[in-house]
């Protein structure tokens, strides 16, 4: 069901008719995605409904068995992980994944693992100070004894320290406060008013509805619903599935 088709730029990323497999599991079914340069894109959907093999996909964790993967107009179906980091993918990964035993400044190091630029480098350290201001507070403490929402900072700090094009976030409002939830995605609107271009998964629907241009929402495999963000919160599918606990919240 397409809400709204409207013409659009080329895109930073397209998923096109993608088909992925574990074994023989068919977990993607001949998927349809788009980023377009400068915008966030939040991808919805329940329990294994195949987001998290969306970033994967994505990531070049998972290949696709059939159908194409680009980006910036390349095909990437068979480039390594490194690869695509090089090329400007920096992954904010489910549950922040960070180097536990390691300083904050060390896992903001790993960052910036595949470059050799140390001007820009600090320069970049300076600009995620700038947005995450409690971060230089911490960076000689170890990642793992932060709070959650500090580690949620950090994850999307050291994202950015690969200077990426495009941003993909898994789940960046889980287990967080709702004080953190507000704090993190404000920041992602700062980061993408800064130039990055963001792909969202996310369970918050009504918060990434809010921020994001497009959305897509995906069952057992495949995009049901996809269109211009405020289109999804105005539909009544969308409403019914994702948005009924944030309306009762509010009618309270």
């Amino acid at each position: 069901m397409l809400i709204s088709d409207a013409p659009r730029r080329a895109p930073l990323l397209e998923f096109k008719d993608v088909d992925t497999y574990y074994g023989e599991l068919h977990v993607l079914k001949r998927v349809n995605y788009r980023v377009d340069e400068g915008d966030i894109v939040c991808l919805l959907g329940g329990n294994a409904s195949g987001k998290s093999t969306t970033m994967k996909t994505i990531l070049g964790l998972v290949r696709p068995r059939s159908g194409t993967v680009s980006y910036a107009g390349e095909v990437i179906n068979t480039l390594p992980t490194a690869q695509r980091v090089r090329r400007g993918i920096a992954p904010v990964p489910e549950a922040r994944r960070l180097f536990p035993r390691m300083t904050v400044r060390e896992n903001l190091e790993m960052g910036a693992f595949t470059r050799i630029d140390k001007a820009e480098i600090a320069a970049d350290l300076e600009r995620v100070f700038g947005l995450f201001p409690r971060i230089r507070e911490r960076l000689d403490q170890i990642a793992g004894t932060l709070s959650g929402g500090e580690q949620q900072m950090v994850a999307m700090a050291r994202a950015l320290m690969a200077r990426p094009r495009l941003l993909c976030m898994d789940e960046p409002s889980m287990g967080l406060s709702p004080h953190f939830v507000d704090q993190v995605f404000e920041i992602i609107q700062t980061i993408n008013r800064q130039g990055t271009s963001i792909f969202m998964v996310e369970q918050n629907a009504n918060m990434a509805l809010s921020i994001a241009n497009y959305g897509y929402v995906l069952q057992t495999g495949e995009v049901v619903i996809s269109g211009e963000a405020g289109s999804l919160r105005d539909n009544e599918m969308v409403q019914q599935a994702y948005l009924g606990e944030m309306k009762a919240r509010e009618a309270c």
